[in-house]
């Protein structure tokens, strides 16, 4: 079966890992599945004619129900959907957006969501797996002086690594401030910024606020193998994020053995479960006091990572997910 596979494709974001990951789950059933940036196209009718061409796909998919999914809407084949976090969470309060999405949602054969709170508010759930891969050639003290931390006493440090990718909705200042005065209190205490340039105007105001502020520091984008080596050094990592569908970065933290600590939104607290798979906060104080219990409770940090480990085992399995999205474009048939 020939498979149009729609997504956001920006370099190195959850979306575009995501999408790959899932077109291999659906080459190794032995479909051929083709994935382009949704960017690409300005109308349904455009893939419309994409889609019979000879030969013509047989099926398809997207990610994000609107900025994808609404491409699919002229197509005379078969198609399913998954959704991306900002449609349910952002897009759906737009009633031209939501219109469009309900269209989608009409027509589409199956609809995939990431979590339980995914599935209540889109009435269809679906689970997700994530897939780490660590590097043993991974050099830490290299990472962090490349980083701008210059520190005699390297390996005692704690160091907070917030993974995000540069753009408002993960509003990566937002503990900036007060994670500097806990700094100057504990000069051991520092975060590191880390994720892709998306926002031009944004990455422009982190370098400067990060420049002008101690403790806080912005690294280069890595691999994700490097960045998997990098969690797996850190004290804890970070999400602050204004809205999230399913942080990558959560799970791929947990799956890692890492204690994650999430701002309390809903898309986190889907995968979170305070105190008991990862810890949530509401405000940045409320992030360093939850950080000083993570640092100085031992049994709290040991039950976190134990419970975040069994947690992706059994609701976001690789092979689960191979399976169920295998079993899903066969529907499609």
């Amino acid at each position: 079966m020939k498979i149009l596979f729609l997504a956001c494709l920006s370099p190195k974001t959850g979306n575009c890992t995501t999408a790959e990951r899932i077109r291999s789950h659906i080459e190794s059933a032995g479909h051929t599945c083709e994935l382009r940036d949704a960017a690409e196209f300005q109308s349904p009718a455009e893939v419309a004619n994409l889609v019979s061409r000879n030969p013509p796909f047989e099926g398809a998919l997207a990610i994000h129900l609107y900025k994808a999914g609404r491409l699919l809407l002229d197509i005379q084949v078969p198609f399913g959907v998954i959704f991306g976090g900002t449609d349910i969470n952002e897009d759906v309060k737009v009633e031209q957006k939501r219109a469009v999405m309900e269209q989608v949602l009409l027509k589409a054969r199956f609809a995939v969501a990431f979590t339980d709170k995914l599935k209540e508010d889109a009435e269809l759930f679906l689970p997700q797996g994530v897939q780490t891969e660590v590097t043993e050639k991974f050099c830490w003290t290299e990472f962090l002086r490349s980083s701008g931390v210059s520190s005699e006493h390297v390996d005692e440090l704690s160091v907070f690594l917030l993974v995000c990718g540069l753009r408002r909705v993960k509003d990566p200042l937002y503990l900036v401030e007060v994670f500097s005065e806990w700094h100057y209190e504990n000069p051991l205490n520092v975060l590191v910024i880390i994720g892709p340039k998306i926002d031009p105007v944004l990455t422009v105001e982190v370098e400067d606020v990060v420049k002008r502020t101690a403790g806080v520091f912005l690294a280069q984008e890595k691999s994700q193998q490097e960045l998997h080596a990098a969690m797996k050094r850190c004290c804890a990592v970070v999400n602050s994020s204004i809205s999230e569908g399913m942080s990558a970065a959560i799970l791929e933290a947990m799956d890692l053995e890492v204690p994650v600590l999430a701002r309390d939104i809903p898309g986190n607290a889907a995968i979170v479960q305070h105190d008991f798979t990862g810890l949530l906060y509401s405000s940045p104080q409320e992030f360093v006091h939850q950080s000083q219990r993570l640092s100085s409770d031992r049994e709290l940090r040991e039950r976190v990572v134990r419970n975040g480990k069994l947690f992706v085992e059994e609701h976001h399995g690789l092979k689960q997910e191979r399976e169920t999205y295998q079993r899903l474009v066969d529907t499609l048939l």
